[in-house]
This record gives C-alpha cells, structure tokens and sequence, in this order.
C-alpha cells in the first residue's frame, strides 16, 4: 500500500480541517495541559491546538508522509505511531483526533490503547466517519469494482475503513473503562464546486486504496466513471460525509 500524497491532501483538506475546528472546540484546554493529536495528518489543526498559550501537543501520525509534511509546514513535536499500541502511558491529560478512527480497524484495541496514554481523569475528544459515511460513493465503487473491466485487480478487496455506530462505539468505550462516555452521528453532506473539484478530493482521499489496486492506465477512468455518475446527484458532486463524535473521560482513580 502505497502513503498518501501528503502535499496534496494538506491542500485539499479543507473538509477535515473543518469538522476538526468544531471538535477541537469541545477539546478546550487549560494551562499546563499535555495533548495528543491521534491521527495529525499535515499538522494543520495541530498547529492551531498547539497555539493555545501555556499547553504542550504532540501530533502522532502513522504515514511517514504525513509527519513529513507536518514538519514541513508547522512547528510541531511529532511522533510515528500505531493508534493502536500508543507509545506513552498516563501522558496525556487529553487525547484529541479528527478524520483518523476510521481508518484503525480494532476499535477495542484503539480505545483500549487511548485509555492506557491518558492520565487519570483525562478526557477523548474524537471524530470520525461513521454508520452510512460515504455510502453512495464506495456502493458506486464496489459495483465497478465488480464489473468486467475491473474485477481483475479487485478479487481479494478488503473495505480498509470501518465505519461504526453510536452503540457499538459506546460499547467499546465502556468496557475498556471509559466514563461519561457522549457519541453522536451527525450527517455532513459536502459538495463541491464541479467535476474538477470533485475529481481530485475523491483520487486523494476517498479512493488512494482502490487505486493502488488499478494499473496507471486504468486509474483515470475509475474515477471519471464515479465522477460522472455523481454530476446526476441533487445537489451534483456531493459527497455522502457523516460524522461520528466521541467525548469520553478515563475514570479518575
């Protein structure tokens, strides 16, 4: 699996960085704070948390890529890691992430890493896609997938994401010993200027797996293909976003 084209998502990730800013709102942090920034991505929100006078943040990411860029672009302290086996225990007074869970396919291993890195008391602040996320878009994509001119390169696929409900997610929070635990789905429709617009956010973000399965000769037509039939929705180039919040507190002992 190839990393992500940093450059380019830090570009067109608009979408995310604004989901983000709403959740980082619920973060709020204090003076003398230590928080982790779970899944960083280029750093854009991690730059502005950080901002913050008086606390100290360090963006975590597993794509190399990523954490390059990060550094390219902002001041950070940064680290490469697994969400699911976090390098710290009781480090953080508050674990944040925005865009990154559903891309983690062991939630119990997630939540369970996330509750070791916290402090006693310290607090989750996620979000993430969630029940229906993107549904239309990846049906399209599986139905092509299918078809006769790609299913060569699609006979073992796999779904990379999960995208996961309010009850299984409180479930999970709860046994690994989560308290006041909050999650929500929201719908976020998102729509794009035109085709163009449209075309390169899905190649970037949405469909980087699926492609990495297609030969480069084939790559531009998978996407066309999804980008045409998209120019029929109401509104037209509009993607079927939904978030999943997440507020969640380690017991205090």
């Amino acid at each position: 699996m190839s990393d992500w084209d940093a450059a380019r998502y830090h570009r067109l990730s608009d979408p995310q960085l604004a989901w983000a800013r709403t959740v980082a709102a619920r973060l709020q942090p204090s003076r003398g704070e230590r928080i982790l920034d779970l899944g960083c991505g280029t750093g854009r929100l991690t730059a502005e948390i950080a901002a913050t006078p008086g606390i100290l943040v360090v963006g975590l990411d597993a794509s190399t890529a990523m954490l390059v860029e990060a550094g390219r672009a902002h001041r950070l302290r940064l680290v490469r890691g697994d969400g699911t086996a976090l390098p710290f225990s009781g480090s953080f007074d508050a674990v944040f992430s925005a865009a990154t869970f559903h891309w983690i396919f062991d939630h119990d291993r997630l939540f369970a890493s996330v509750y070791q890195a916290l402090k006693s008391g310290g607090r989750l602040v996620a979000q993430c896609g969630g029940g229906p996320n993107l549904q239309r878009l990846y049906d399209r994509a599986r139905r092509l997938q299918e078809s006769t001119r790609y299913d060569t390169w699609f006979a073992s696929w796999r779904d990379p994401w999960r995208f996961e409900g309010v009850s299984d997610t409180e479930a999970r929070l709860a046994r690994a010993g989560f308290t006041a635990i909050d999650v929500s789905l929201a719908p976020a429709p998102t729509t794009f200027s035109g085709a163009d617009t449209f075309s390169e956010f899905i190649e970037c973000v949405c469909l980087r797996h699926q492609l990495d399965r297609l030969p480069l000769s084939e790559r531009k037509s998978f996407v066309a293909d999804l980008t045409g039939l998209a120019a029929a929705d109401d509104p037209p180039h509009t993607l079927d976003y939904w978030r999943l919040n997440i507020w969640a507190r380690r017991q205090a002992s």
